[in-house]
């Protein structure tokens, strides 16, 4: 830590006032979740993958910034080009946020900023392809810094033992949101031919919708979220024009050498970044799966991705119970398990059978808050005291829509066979990896490395 940072030693608040901040947290994702379901999960892909064949040329390719790309695999590379772009800014953001205790600001800029960019996708139509990938660009790399700035603030809202269920609770509340608006959308879709809308325009007005959405509930947090997490975090007592951006960028590259001093929390982390790299893939490009290789329509898509919205819900609250009598690690762990299963059953199941297609988006909700909910709040105990914006930066490099290596070797394998279910089978890779790095990690052990008090169950 600098010369220029203490920690601040609070006590810690009323029953009443963490309650309220605790429910603004959870409304933040419910706000951003809007985001995630809506955009990334069911119209994006399919709709900015049309944009892009009708603008290819007679050999189905695309020419951004002058390089061939199948149109087919448009969307999943901007999906990883907008993740990598994101990378920097999250760890800047990060280091900023705990140098100068302006979490709740960054975040709520970012969110805003995403929310404009995400309403800014009402526009695209037509052949524009490039003004979709840009948007998406955008919106995903705010997407990201917010979602990382909120997850720093777990560790004061919730005490060791609680935060798993805090945690869970918080991703029940993001599939809430966003499977309320999911309906919201789907009734729209449906009765588009009612209301006088083509599809095309409905398409658009639910990615605009997203927009909306994501920045009416962000003032929920904004009002009740305190100005930084409460323990631990790091006061800057230097003036904010000493804050510059070379002194921030030397923290940061302070941070990343430090981790070495941590292995522990390292190895949870790159365990994370694997196998959350393969459930964010498999949630960004299940609607592309669903209409290009097993032909369901966009009404099938909206009903299967709500399926696994509602699911989500009693799936990440089930998982955190779990967890409480069998450890977080155990639970991840036979979470994982569950989603080979499920890639399995995505891969051989047939094509034009919407019922089949309903059993899948029910496993994959089970599995799906509660293995995300219980990796976050693992970490947070795993985080070195005063640097949690910073380490959240790093562990949201593969979180809810911001994977990238899952989005470039599914956009590969398309490219190499033109085959999705060859794409979709490649990313069982990723839970393997994840699945044995994260049996190595000695919990325990790493809370302890980091001085953090230790959960009674693990």
């Amino acid at each position: 830590m600098s010369s220029t940072q203490q920690q601040v030693g609070q006590q810690p608040p009323k029953t009443g006032t963490l309650r309220r901040q605790q429910y603004g947290w959870f409304f933040n994702d419910w706000a951003n979740a809007a985001f995630s379901a809506t955009v990334l999960t069911v119209f994006l892909g399919p709709y900015l993958t049309t944009v892009a064949t009708d603008a290819a040329d007679a050999h189905g390719d695309v020419h951004p910034l002058g390089i061939p790309v199948r149109a087919g695999s448009f969307y999943p590379y901007t999906v990883s080009a907008s993740v990598l772009l994101s990378v920097l800014v999250m760890l800047l953001a990060g280091a900023v946020a705990d140098r100068t205790g302006w979490h709740r600001r960054l975040l709520c800029g970012f969110a805003y900023l995403g929310a404009g960019a995400t309403l800014g996708m009402f526009f695209l139509r037509g052949d524009r392809y490039l003004l979709g990938g840009g948007l998406l660009v955008l919106a995903n790399i705010c997407y990201a810094v917010s979602a990382a700035l909120a997850n720093s603030f777990l560790p004061g809202l919730a005490a060791p033992d609680d935060r798993d269920a805090v945690s869970s609770k918080g991703w029940a509340f993001g599939y809430a949101g966003g499977g309320l608006l999911l309906i919201v959308n789907l009734a729209l879709y449906e009765g588009r031919a009612g209301l006088g809308l083509s599809e095309g325009t409905a398409v658009r007005l639910c990615l605009a919708s997203a927009g909306a959405w994501w920045a009416a509930f962000t003032v929920l947090p904004m009002l009740r979220l305190p100005s930084r997490p409460q323990y631990g975090a790091a006061a800057a007592t230097a003036p904010v024009r000493e804050q510059a951006a070379g002194g921030t960028l030397r923290e940061l590259t302070a941070t990343l050498r430090g981790m070495r001093r941590y292995p522990l929390t390292l190895l949870f982390l790159v365990a994370f970044l694997c196998y959350n790299d393969g459930i964010q893939t498999v949630i960004s490009q299940a609607s592309l799966y669903g209409s290009k290789e097993l032909g369901m329509g966009q009404g099938t898509l909206v009903t299967a991705i709500l399926v696994v919205q509602l699911v989500a819900i009693a799936g990440a609250l089930l998982l955190g119970r779990l967890a409480r009598r069998f450890g977080a690690k155990r639970t991840i762990l036979g979470s994982l398990v569950g989603w080979v299963l499920t890639l399995a059953l995505g891969y051989a199941m047939p094509a034009h059978s919407p019922a089949w297609f309903f059993v899948l988006a029910m496993l994959i909700g089970l599995v799906l808050g509660g293995s995300q909910a219980l990796s976050r709040s693992v970490f947070s105990h795993l985080i070195p005291a005063g640097r949690e914006a910073e380490y959240f930066s790093l562990y949201k490099i593969s979180d809810r829509g911001t994977s990238w290596m899952g989005p470039l070797v599914f956009g590969l394998a398309y490219q190499l066979t033109g085959s999705y279910r060859v794409a979709i089978i490649s990313l069982l890779v990723f839970f393997a990896i994840g699945f044995l790095l994260l049996l190595r990690v000695p919990v325990r052990r790493a809370i302890e490395a980091v001085g953090n008090p230790v959960p009674e169950i693990l």
